[in-house]
């Protein structure tokens, strides 16, 4: 109980109000999730680094885009870094502060915008933290005040609680066997450190928000309390730098999504869109392809969406099957280009795992769904540790740049009509007509608007009617061959779309 009221106080005292501003909404529509492991290594030892990414700057720019999500990169004793053992400092293998700060001024320059994974349920078993609250107990002193800091008890209940060696306490373990013991988010102490940590990220360093790792977490499945301490950080960054971007990872379903949305964080990734069983795959797959599920799962994310939100749609990250297994895709180029076509008009802030612009492949164990990005063949990082399956289906970078009918250039086209077109990314959406192949959406926001359609079939032209004169297409998104054509007769445009084929008209 005084858990839970140490969590609401701090959300009470520090709540932002939960319809938040538009002009503090952020400004960045197509986000860019780099492992920086495995993306470009720069001084030859075959881990990526910061000065790496540097020299990628350019390309991520003229993708299209306008974020960069950095998983973590604090120190820590494993290659994924989700088990900190400093919150205030990078890990070396990545290079130096200074050179993580050149690297947020650098994309600053760029107009991209920056965040970073922040894991804050857990710390590593060697963070001072824990070191300091373990000696304390196995001495039996119990005078050390880091033993609040984690959840540690005598009398554990159920599985995620570790044996203590050498003594008769337990603390508690939501990912086990990882070394990364939970931190007691109830605390007054640890929510003190969190303050400090998330200020001096956002305001000495420049960073733009965070990715809050494993939100659901926080409290052990306690919804409330996590919505709670969602508030109190999401309080603390606005404080620290007002405008400031937090995306959460609730990994549930649109139900449980739901009751995360009363906390008054900007956005919570869509997983409800993505995976095998993500309405943009299931819309794809089958005998059969039905646009009608991937647009009853916009209005089904969209209807849980509050005022002054975000949505924050994707297909995969590092902690899934890549997408062109998903999509059964790997001599399907037309239909990984469609999903993308699919998740990119889609409407908040798009998020697109490195290596998905290209067609990377990885399943199974971890390290394979975070292999070396694939620039060519000479110029590759060293493959994360524990790989065991190594596959690139489609062309390198290289490669694909050169093809103007490569995923990596359709991908870029998508992303360049969000840019051109804000109302993609920011407009009110509404559903004109939906049948089995087609879809026809609009996009409304201060007396503005875009028409969106889509055909699902694969080897059809099909037609649908726009209730409006005067359209022109500005984006015709080609997954196959064939372009969109128009025709108008009595105040009404009719459009005829290729198979997989998507267009924008204004």
């Amino acid at each position: 109980m005084m858990k839970r009221l140490c969590v609401l106080l701090l959300a009470l005292l520090l709540l932002v109000p939960a319809a938040l501003a538009e002009d503090a909404a952020p400004d960045a529509y197509n986000w860019y999730e780099i492992f920086v492991y495995s993306y470009q290594d720069s001084d030859g030892d075959g881990i990526g680094d910061f000065r790496g990414v540097m020299q990628r700057l350019d390309y991520i720019a003229d993708m299209g885009y306008t974020g960069i999500w950095f998983m973590p990169i604090m120190p820590s004793p494993s290659y994924h870094k989700y088990d900190v053992t400093d919150f205030k400092a990078v890990d070396p293998q990545y290079g130096t502060m200074d050179d993580f700060r050149q690297l947020v001024e650098a994309c600053h320059a760029r107009g991209i915008r920056v965040i970073i994974d922040l894991p804050l349920n857990h710390t590593s078993t060697r963070h001072p933290w824990f070191l300091g609250a373990v000696e304390s107990i196995q001495k039996r002193k119990y005078d050390s005040p880091y033993i609040d800091y984690y959840c540690f008890t005598e009398t554990p209940e159920g599985n995620k609680y570790v044996k203590l060696n050498g003594t008769s306490w337990y603390y508690e373990e939501q990912f086990s066997g990882g070394g990364m013991p939970d931190l007691n988010l109830g605390s007054e102490a640890v929510l003190a450190e969190i303050r400090d940590i998330v200020t001096f990220w956002l305001t000495d360093v420049g960073v733009d928000g965070f990715r809050l790792d494993a939100v659901t977490s926080y409290h052990a499945a306690n919804v409330a309390e996590n919505v709670a301490t969602l508030d109190g950080i999401k309080a603390m960054c606005e404080e620290a730098k007002p405008g400031s971007y937090l995306v959460g990872e609730a990994w549930v379903g649109q139900n449980t999504l739901a009751e995360y949305w009363q906390s008054t964080v900007d956005s919570f990734f869509l997983f409800p869109s993505a995976q095998a069983e993500g309405f943009i795959v299931k819309s794809l797959l089958g005998r059969s392809p039905d646009a009608r599920k991937y647009a009853a799962g916009v209005e089904s994310a969209l209807a849980l969406l509050p005022e002054g939100r975000v949505l924050a749609p994707f297909l995969c990250n590092h902690d899934t099957g890549r997408s062109i297994g998903l999509l059964q895709a790997r001599t399907l180029p037309e239909r990984a280009k469609f999903a993308q076509g699919l998740l990119g008009m889609l409407p908040g802030n798009v998020f697109t795992y490195y290596g998905d612009e290209i067609g990377m492949v990885g399943a199974g164990d971890d390290p394979n769904k975070r292999l070396a990005m694939y620039w060519n063949d000479g110029d590759m990082t060293a493959q994360p540790p524990g790989v065991t399956r190594l596959e690139y289906a489609y062309p390198c970078v290289d490669e694909q740049l050169a093809d103007p009918a490569s995923l990596l250039n359709y991908c870029k086209a998508v992303n360049q009509v969000r840019l051109d077109e804000p109302l993609i990314a920011r407009g009110e959406n509404s559903f004109l007509y939906t049948d089995q192949s087609v879809v026809l959406m609009k996009r409304e926001k201060d007396g503005e608007c875009c028409y969106i359609a889509m055909n699902f079939a694969k080897a059809a032209e099909k037609t649908v009617d726009i209730p409006a004169a005067g359209l022109e297409i500005v984006s015709d998104l080609v997954a196959l061959e064939g372009h969109a054509t128009l025709s108008e007769n009595g105040g009404v445009t009719t459009v005829t779309l290729p198979p997989y084929g998507i267009a924008v008209l204004k």
